[in-house]
């Protein structure tokens, strides 16, 4: 009763008829344009009390238009009041005259609905998105504000899932998901990340995939619950992608490749083809992943998509000891990407193997470390683009620059430092397709 009183103050409502209908006027028989000033000024200088004195005949009179003012507008003032309200309610040391004042301000809200809902230019869904963080921010000195908070947003959400979820950067979804959760509402909350996840930003994709985490118990628990939704969605792609990471996380590779085809069938695009071409070389299938990788070369024109593909070509040729088709190919990741310092590194291992195949059935001869130059002009360019293959190349220098050749074979092949070699048949039949110059070191 006390608050009840309390807020018949504030607001000054009483049950005289005449007093009444004074409450629709400015005070000390003011003019409204001049009242309107008044509260104006004090309203940008944040004398909220003294707006209040000034502008509480507006929540009563709801006047559309003030004469000698055309730009007067009711909800930017009724919204004025809100704030002038909710500003003088954090003003006040008793609880009880607080929350009186903040329970004017929600009356305030019920006007605005009340008085405004035909006007074109109204956005009902601002307006209830203001209340609901209304309540938000008064938990404390209002009752039950958190599930009024909470039913608002709900009602939210279900009339616009897509303006909801872009509202504050995702904020207002995460408040929205957290209650649901905290009531203990998995399915509840599970169809909201559903609804709204085709609307979310990245950052908020990566928030709900936190929620599925914190929702399932085990990583079963989340492949049922998304096997179970694909019976069905069961073209869904990002229920599909969803269940493709559990897989993979999970070491489940068999389950991993079958829906890694099945999103293939669907979309047979860039991603899809390089994970079926991943999948493949992991099972060292590398004639199939040459061929998904040459499907993914038609489908991007990205330089990063476009380098990645041939690099991985080049590595599966390797794994064939294709080495002519693997050099092809490592050439084009440089023509993509000439500071990549990879693809370098990858000749040079190219033209190890090539001295490790020519001399598997002899031995190895002065002539074969020759190669062995080459190689070390490949590292060599690696370091100048890519100084992130440091470690790599040295690495690399000394396992390979002890065999090259020695002094002593050198002085006998009459080979002299800085002096120019063909690294071709010339050495050996089996290097004719290398075809490249090196230096005597």
């Amino acid at each position: 009763m006390k608050k009840f009183i309390l807020i018949a103050i504030v607001l000054c409502w009483t049950g005289n008829s005449v007093a009444q209908a004074q409450k629709t006027e400015p005070p000390y028989q003011l003019d409204r344009l001049s009242a309107y000033s008044i509260f104006l000024e004090n309203y940008r200088s944040e004398n909220y009390q003294m707006a209040l004195d000034y502008g509480r005949w507006m929540i009563f009179a709801k006047p559309k238009k003030i004469e000698g003012y055309s730009k007067f507008d009711l909800e930017r003032n009724l919204d004025r009041m809100i704030t002038v309200y909710s500003e003088t309610a954090n003003e006040q040391e008793d609880p009880t005259v607080r929350s009186t004042y903040l329970d004017s301000a929600l009356m305030v809200f019920d006007i605005a609905f009340e008085t405004l809902t035909d006007d074109k230019e109204f956005d009902s869904f601002e307006w209830k998105l203001k209340k609901a963080r209304f309540y938000q921010q008064n938990t404390d000195h209002l009752s039950n504000a958190a599930n009024k908070a909470h039913s608002l947003y709900m009602e939210l959400y279900e009339q616009n899932p897509e303006r909801f979820t872009k509202r504050g950067e995702g904020y207002y979804v995460q408040v929205a998901l957290q209650k649901l959760i905290s009531d203990g509402k998995k399915d509840s909350a599970l169809a909201m990340v559903k609804k709204t996840e085709p609307y979310a930003s990245d950052k908020l994709v990566q928030y709900f995939d936190q929620v599925r985490n914190r929702l399932f118990d085990t990583p079963q628990q989340r492949i049922d619950f998304l096997k179970s939704q694909l019976e069905s969605e069961p073209k869904n792609v990002e229920l599909l992608d969803q269940l493709l990471q559990i897989y993979e996380e999970q070491e489940m590779f068999a389950d991993a490749k079958d829906i890694a085809q099945r999103l293939y069938k669907l979309e047979s695009n860039y991603s899809n083809a390089i994970r079926l071409a991943e999948i493949a070389m992991n099972n060292a299938n590398y004639a199939q992943a040459i061929n998904y990788l040459k499907e993914a070369l038609n489908k991007t024109d990205d330089p990063e998509q476009l380098k990645t593909a041939a690099m991985d070509l080049a590595e599966s040729y390797l794994n064939q000891d294709r080495l002519q088709q693997a050099r092809q190919w490592a050439r084009k990741a440089i023509d993509y990407d000439s500071d990549w310092g990879e693809p370098y590194l990858l000749i040079s291992k190219i033209y190890a193997r090539a001295v490790s195949n020519c001399t598997s059935n002899r031995e190895m001869d002065r002539k074969d470390k020759v190669v062995y130059w080459l190689v070390l002009d490949y590292l060599d360019k690696a370091l100048q683009v890519d100084q992130t293959t440091k470690s790599v190349v040295d690495s690399r220098y000394q396992s390979y620059e002890p065999v090259t050749p020695t002094k002593e074979e050198k002085f006998f092949s009459n080979w002299e430092e800085g002096e120019s070699m063909k690294v071709s048949d010339n050495l050996h039949d089996c290097y004719g397709w290398i075809n490249e110059t090196t230096k005597v070191r």
